[in-house]
């Protein structure tokens, strides 16, 4: 007895063995060894990979990847890929045999040494056993969109262990109509059920023994002949030999389409047992019992005892039974109630499967009562015993369990959807709709528009504060504390689960409120047909309008709580609110680790028509900071709803958008797809972002808002991707026009903004894609209409434009894409067409084509691209309103590295200036030629500008550098050649005093030469005396007066200048009366001129009247301000322009080399009254001659320093007795050294020491002032930018110290408020906190100095005495051409000297003076280096102030662009400001005018440019003539606090300064005056990245 169970089982382990082997075999044949433990995921496959092959692969290891990539794509095929070998056939040859044994032999040969191909099936379940859950929950999902079987009871290859993958059906849903009968009319009602939830009857196939006929081919024949939803041994590919499949159950589902030719009326499932059910016991006898009717295929009941018993049993149970024998041949039997007999011999198989179906439908109509009634439900299956469902998966059932609780809490009060969404996500309801509107509103301002904006800044303040107290629900704090806490599997499941629990909570409510649509729909069609205009079909319309917001509001899925999350983020982050039941600040990162792990994530809000920037900002900086600012590709989809845009987008890439018609995806998501390492070689960039949209001319969004809501969705889309996919569908002309209208002015707009995005269209559910002349007369018809709306929206958008081509580059050849229709027959039961998704895959090809030659933007680039666009699409001017903040960005930091090229120009010709300044100086020089400045800086300039080369063309944005890189190198060039200009200028001007002055230097020699032989002649008669210091100080005072006299008899003095005198002398000449030049000179009112508030004073009494009546002509244009303002700012600009130029005009004259005269005040007397004579020529009104007198007075006193500074420089060089004075201490160190008795070399020494001295010193300060400009340009953060860094410092600067004279000294002119920011700082910086590094600095270029004169000592020394005639002359040229360049010497006449022969001891004695010297110097104030000629202050001025100072039209705010003349770029500047703070105020009124015109450009509102009667609308402000069309001010939400912090506090002085009043509508709002000095400052920052 033992022995008899023994041997069963040592064979089933043996065959179990045998089994194992045979799977490894196979694992290892598909290259999926070590799968079966380290599965495959989604990960693996949703990638950006090479393209696939289609028909065929070269080897079995391409198999197993080949099939799942193709069942991906949807393509049914990819259960028949061959393997085709590229090895040569062989051949073979005997010359001893007949071609017949030949021929039998090879075919012999052949048999046994070739393997067997792999079968089909075994491929699809070696992938689906090495597939983690959630890949063979989408293969699975896949599988049946291609209409296959899917596996429902699987023997595990290893364990043997039964499996039911219930998990894998869960996204299932089919949809099919029934068809009823009742009272003699047929009734079809549509059902969407997810699979595992139908109920339906369930007919399963079992096979008894071996047979001759395919049981899979019969079944398919049942369920759709066209289409082998079961696989079969007719099938290509097939094989005998199979590993996997025996003991698998498969099943499928009949679907009716509602139509008569329905094999069946309701749904059916069909389950197939494969391999022989005698065998596979346990499968059978489970399927047995689940199964409504079973159908066996036995070869014959007489021949076989086991498959007669199980037959026998069968009769005996009350289950219908349908018994088809192969050898049989009799007609269908019923033998009795729900039992069928049937052969099969001769008969054909169309005849079977009729004769098969009618059984069906008749036992299935007769199955009543609770017994009988069919009832199969997939849920069930996982109550049995003995199989294990992949479900209770520990992770799986840890998601699940997270997942019900939310479930749970949902379904607990009985709510329907609607009711579940405004209960649990309040955020994003009413409130968030709320919200949108009024933010909108914010860019419609009308009337008092400040006053306005505040109210709905505060109205959206408080909006958000409600979404803060309503978003601790329950329901977030179950999602949130998941996602946060359960590991990344869990997590995945989580997601799944939550979503399928939803999608069965909200798929009832949707399809009853679908099927109401659809039936009130037809209503309203009957009643339109009848052409009846009735109430009735008003109401009728009504109703339907009212179930299209049933069914918006009965749409629920994951990406309402997403967006409940970005609300409330939003929310927390605005109103800068703590909670204790929500940790918001973890959003975005939750967020983030779905959307890099594959999730979509909403952009676009599709309800509330709004994109929620801040989340998306935030969830894009988490996404950088967990992957690194990496490089994506931008796709964006565009097409009608329902036209397959994201059936394409599943099929192209297996995107998981959603693809119902039911639920159309609304809004835009965005996905991330990584691109496999493999193609990363081919392209420049780490991922695909795909932006899908919602349908265009959506139901949901039906109304008057469509269009403006669709052409906002599609400009984003378009602004946003590298390329767009423009997705028509058939053939419909109608519809055709309706999506090409709003992507042709997509594109324009685009196109008008400087982005160049490139578009492809796809043109779906094409009858005949073959057809070349119908494609071509397609792609003609397309172009004709492409060009026709480019015209229409060429006229809207106000832009020349013939034909699309014009817009955006386009090939009508290479750009339109064909694809077959999807459904390879009619739906529910048509399988995808293969056709279809070979199309999708050449529309791939054709993407990844054009996407390598993209560059892609960086994520960071993104999110600021989707901040402008959608910023500029809240205003109803895109075009005037885009601000392309990465384009802005890129230039700002190019302004920073020009600042750069500039600087280092500028320090080389510093210091080539400085060497040849020392050079005319020293009578070294008397010519400087344009081309050696050119050759001497020509290294220098070749280094920058190959580093400019280098920038343009290494930069990562390099594409937008691009549109500058001439417009930079012009600028380089001019900065170069300008500066050489200056250079040459100067020195000219130096060569020039060097001759105006030769004669007072030859007198000058003569001096020093004759008072060194008086001292010399003293020196001897007083040697007795040398040790009486005292007496030899008296001595050399009393005859030095007598030598200055003798020497100066026959010089003239300089005399000092009266610049008063001449003012008053010059004004008189000029025709003022004196009283009224005193009055104005004692009012002291002309210092401060340029800073007046109003200049109605300086106004004739006579044209007042006349100005009055101006005013009231403008009363109604009441958007811009008085007549007077402009006035005002003329008379400034006219004041500060005078100013200026006559400074230059007195600059130029050499007063420091020939002197002053009063006729250079003449002239700048006379320049200035021609100004104000042309300036009032042009004006209708006069002004009194106080201005004149006041302008001129205002002029002479800022000339007065410059003026006397130089002349106090020409007496010090040409008043003879002056000079010698400032000679007396060294003559009188050379006279006691000759008293002492030093030698000639000694005495020699000490002067060419004292000569040194003074030289010395200069240089040192000249270096260190080169040197700490350089530093200070490079580490002090206020010069270390461009010019708008500069700015917002000033204004740092100028609320930390609070002066309200400042301010206004900065409004009226910003370039003297700059230049006296940079000097203050500059001083500060030296003197104070960096006075340590300024120290070192000098005692460094004084270190350098002594190594110089070392240098020079050496080399003069040594050349003396290697000559034969070497002598003091030759010593003291040699020394002086040595450092001609970097120290200044005064000639030495060495008449006095010629005794000197030891040259050695002459060069040590000066080494000694020149030692303590340094050392002197070492300990020197810094105070020196304010006398010096190098200026640290007044280099940074030249170096950061010359650039742009152009001023706003409306504000007067100044440009800040660094380049001086940047056209043909705008002038900008962030730091816009009210109207007030240049004194502007409303018309006709003395109200203050405190409009922002960022503010004003975003409103509704009119304003009439100067000499103009013609309104123009603030949104078009450009159009308002020269001064404005220069301009790019973007309307923005920016809250500007620093201005309104200023015009708050300043409030009384500014009413006191401009003499008008905040009250009316220049009252300030409340909100304005909470602002405090901190974050006003802290604004300025905001500000200054918003340009």
């Amino acid at each position: 007895m033992s022995g008899n169970t023994e041997k069963p089982e040592k064979e089933e382990d043996s065959q179990n063995k045998s089994c194992q082997i045979e799977t490894e075999t196979l694992l290892d044949r598909l290259h999926l060894q070590g799968k079966i433990q380290q599965k495959l995921s989604p990960a693996d496959f949703l990638q950006i990979g090479p393209p696939v092959k289609r028909y065929h692969v070269e080897s079995e290891k391409d198999l197993a990847h080949t099939f799942l990539h193709r069942l991906i794509m949807l393509d049914y095929r990819a259960r028949y890929i061959s393997v085709r070998s590229s090895c040569q056939i062989k051949e073979s040859f005997k010359a001893s045999s007949s071609d017949w044994d030949v021929f039998v032999s090879s075919s012999v040969e052949t048999h046994k040494k070739e393997q067997t191909s792999v079968h089909p099936m075994d491929v699809q379940m070696a992938v689906f056993h090495c597939s983690d859950s959630f890949l063979k929950q989408m293969m699975v999902t896949k599988l049946s969109q291609c209409q296959y079987a899917l596996p429902l009871l699987v023997p595990d290859p290893v364990t043997k262990e039964i499996q039911f993958p219930l998990w894998t059906v869960r996204e299932i849903t089919k949809t099919w109509k029934v068809t009823q009968i009742k009272d003699d009319s047929t009734i079809v009602t549509m059902k969407s059920v997810p699979v595992y939830k139908a109920e339906t009857p369930l007919v399963s196939f079992f096979r008894l023994g071996s047979l001759s006929v395919s049981k899979s081919q019969l079944m398919k024949t049942l369920i759709n002949d066209g289409h082998d939803t079961f696989f079969h041994r007719n099938c290509p590919g097939s094989t005998k030999s199979r590993y996997l499949m025996d003991g698998v159950a498969e099943i499928a589902w009949y679907c009716p389409a509602g139509k008569p030719n329905d094999a069946f009326n309701d749904c059916i499932a069909f389950c197939n047992l494969h391999g022989d059910a005698l065998l596979i016991e346990k499968q059978r006898d489970i399927l047995i019992e689940k199964s409504s009717i079973n159908i066996f295929l036995v070869a014959s009941l007489q021949n076989n005892e086991e498959s007669r018993s199980l037959i026998s049993s069968l009769l005996k149970s009350h289950k219908p039974l349908i018994c088809l024998t192969v050898d049989g041949s009799c007609d269908a039997v019923k033998t009795k109630k729900g039992k069928y007999i049937m052969g099969l011999k001769d008969k054909s198989q169309p005849d079977v499967s009729e004769q098969l179906k009618k059984i069906i439908r008749e036992v299935l109509s007769s199955l009543n009562g609770p017994i009988l009634k069919p009832s199969f439900q997939l849920e069930t299956m996982a109550e049995l015993s003995g199989i294990r469902v992949d479900e209770t998966d520990p992770a799986c059932q840890r998601g699940k369990f997270a997942a019900m609780e939310i479930i749970n809490l949902l379904t607990k009060d009985n709510m329907d959807v609607s009711q579940i969404k405004d209960e649990f996500l309040p955020c994003q309801g009413k409130l968030w709709h709320q919200w949108s509107k009024i933010h909108r509103e914010l860019f419609q301002l009308r009337g008092n528009i400040e006053k306005e904006k505040s109210q709905k800044q505060q109205e959206l303040m408080n909006i958000r504060q409600k979404q803060c107290a309503v978003s601790c629900s329950k329901l977030m704090e179950l999602f949130t504390g998941s996602l946060s806490s359960l590991p990344q599997t869990d997590r995945e499941y989580f997601l799944k689960w939550t979503q399928i629990f939803i999608d069965a909570l909200s798929t009832d409510d949707l399809s009853s409120v679908l099927n109401s649509y659809d039936k009130k729909w037809s209503e309203v069609l009957a009643l339109k047909n009848k052409r009846d205009k009735s109430d009735l079909l008003l109401r009728k319309q009504t109703e339907l309008e009212d179930i299209s917001k049933k069914l918006q509001s009965a749409t629920f899925g994951l990406e309402h709580i997403f967006r409940e999350m970005g609300q409330i983020y939003e929310a927390h982050k605005t109103t800068h609110r703590e909670s204790r039941h929500t940790d918001w600040s973890e959003y975005p990162e939750l967020a983030a680790q779905l959307m890099i792990s594959g999730h979509p994530m909403e952009l676009m809000d599709g309800d509330a028509g709004h994109v929620p920037l801040t989340w998306i900002s935030s969830l894009l900086e988490e996404v950088i900071k967990k992957l690194g600012d990496q490089r994506v590709f931008v796709l964006s989809v565009l097409g009608l709803q329902s036209s397959g845009k994201s059936t394409m987008l599943n099929t192209m890439f297996g995107l998981q958008f959603a693809v119902s018609a039911g639920r159309c995806t609304k809004g835009a998501f965005m996905q991330l797809l990584k691109v496999s390492e493999e193609m990363k070689k081919d392209l420049k960039f780490d991922y695909v972002l795909v932006v899908d949209t919602g349908g265009l001319r959506a139901l949901e969004v039906e109304g008057n808002n469509t269009l403006h809501h669709d052409n906002e969705l599609a400009t984003l889309v378009v602004g946003l991707g590298n390329l767009t996919l423009i997705n028509i569908f058939g053939e419909n002309p109608s519809e055709m026009l309706d999506i090409l209208q709003i992507v042709v002015q997509a594109f324009m707009r685009m196109k008008k903004v400087k982005l160049s995005p490139s578009c492809l269209f796809v043109h779906q559910n094409v009858t005949d894609v073959a057809a070349a002349e119908k494609n071509m007369d397609g792609k003609r018809r397309l172009q004709e209409k492409l060009d026709q709306m480019a015209k229409l929206a060429a006229k809207e958008e106000v832009c020349n434009a013939e034909c699309f081509s014009d817009v955006i580059e386009f090939d009508v050849q290479k750009d339109v894409k064909y694809c077959a229709q999807l459904w390879e027959g009619s739906p529910p039961m048509a399988p995808p067409n293969p056709g279809y998704s070979e199309s999708i895959q050449e529309v791939k090809n054709t993407i990844l084509s054009k996407a390598s030659k993209s560059d892609g933007i960086t994520l960071s680039q993104l999110k600021t691209n989707i901040q402008d666009l959608w910023t500029a699409l809240l205003n109803e001017s895109f075009v005037f309103s885009f601000k392309n903040t990465l384009e802005i960005a890129v230039y700002r930091k190019l302004e920073v590295q020009y600042g750069n090229w500039t600087w280092s120009l500028r320090s080389i010709m510093l210091s080539i200036e400085n060497q040849l300044h020392n050079r005319i100086e020293n009578g070294k020089l008397d010519e400087v030629e344009s081309s050696y400045l050119i050759e001497e800086t020509r290294p220098k300039y070749a280094e920058v500008t190959e580093a400019m080369t280098k920038y343009f063309e290494d930069e990562t944005e390099k594409e937008i550098l691009a549109q500058w890189r001439g417009l930079f190198k012009i600028k380089i060039e001019e900065f170069h050649n300008e500066q050489v200009n200056r250079v040459k200028r100067k020195l000219d001007g130096v060569i020039q005093q060097k001759k105006d002055q030769k004669m007072m230097d030859d007198k000058k020699s003569e001096f020093e030469n004759k008072l060194l032989q008086k001292s010399k002649e003293l020196a001897h008669k007083l040697k007795d005396k040398a040790k009486d210091e005292k007496e030899l100080q008296r001595q050399f005072n009393s005859v030095w007066s007598s030598w200055v006299t003798e020497l100066t008899a026959d010089t003239k003095r300089v005399e000092d200048i009266n610049l008063e005198h001449d003012q008053f002398t010059i004004l008189q000449e000029l025709g003022f009366e004196l009283s009224l030049i005193d009055e104005c000179k004692r009012s002291g009112r002309y210092k401060k001129i340029s800073e007046v508030g109003d200049y109605s004073e300086y106004i004739n009494a006579s044209e007042q009247k006349y100005l009055g009546t101006m005013i009231d002509a403008f009363q109604k244009y009441k958007s811009v301000g008085a007549f007077s303002d402009k006035e005002q700012q003329r008379i400034r600009s006219l004041i500060i322009k005078a100013e200026k130029e006559s400074l230059d005009i007195i600059k130029s004259k050499p007063l420091d080399t020939r002197g002053y005269t009063s006729t250079y005040l003449c002239e700048v007397a006379n320049h200035v009254t021609e100004k104000v004579q042309k300036f009032l020529s042009e004006k209708k009104y006069t002004l009194r001659k106080e201005f004149t007198v006041d302008l001129l007075l205002h002029v002479f006193y800022r000339a007065e320093c410059w003026i006397l500074e130089s002349h106090r420089k020409f007496k010090m060089n040409n008043d003879a007795i002056i000079y010698l004075e400032s000679k007396k201490t060294q003559f009188y160190t050379v006279f006691r050294s000759f008293c002492k008795g030093n030698s000639s070399a000694v005495v020699f020494g000490e002067l060419i020491c004292e000569k040194l001295k003074a030289s010395i010193l200069e240089a040192v300060c000249n270096k260190t002032a080169i040197d700490l400009a350089g530093k200070m340009r490079c580490n002090f953060p206020a010069f270390n930018g461009n010019r708008l860094n500069l700015e917002k410092h000033v204004l740092k600067s100028l609320a930390e110290k609070e002066k309200f004279d400042d301010f206004i000294m900065y409004v009226t002119n910003p370039r003297s408020q700059t230049e006296a920011f940079i000097k203050v700082e500059v001083e500060k910086y030296i003197f104070k906190d960096h006075k340590d590094e300024a120290v070192n600095v000098l005692k460094t270029n004084i270190d350098d100095i002594k190594t110089r004169v070392g240098e020079a000592l050496f080399t003069a020394t040594k050349k003396v005495q290697t000559s034969k005639e070497g002598d003091t002359d030759m010593w003291l040229n040699e020394f002086s051409n040595v450092i001609k360049d970097e120290l200044t010497f005064d000639n030495i006449c060495s008449e006095n000297f010629s005794d000197i022969n030891n040259f050695e001891f002459l060069k040590e004695e000066i080494k000694k003076g020149f030692t303590s010297i340094t050392e002197e110097m070492s300990s020197l104030s810094l105070d020196k280096l304010k006398d010096s000629k190098q200026k640290s202050d007044e280099i940074l001025i030249n170096q950061l102030c010359n650039c742009c100072w152009v001023r706003c039209p409306f504000c007067a705010a100044v440009c800040t662009n660094t380049i001086e003349d940047h056209s043909p770029d705008d002038h900008s500047t962030p730091f816009h400001q009210p109207r007030a703070v240049a004194g502007g105020k409303w018309s006709n009124t003395n109200e203050m005018c405190i409009d922002f015109c960022t503010t004003l450009v975003g409103s509704d509102i009119y304003f009439f440019p100067e000499s103009s009667d013609r309104s123009v609308p603030f949104k078009n402000y450009r159009d308002g003539g020269p001064d404005f069309a220069t301009w790019r001010i973007t309307s923005d939400e920016s809250k500007r606090a620093y201005w309104k912090w200023f015009v708050c506090h300043y409030k009384k002085e500014l009413e006191s300064h401009y003499k008008r009043e905040f009250k009316g509508k220049g009252k300030i709002p409340d909100d304005w005056k909470t602002i405090k000095k901190d974050d006003a400052i802290k604004s300025l920052d905001e500000m200054s990245e918003t340009n």
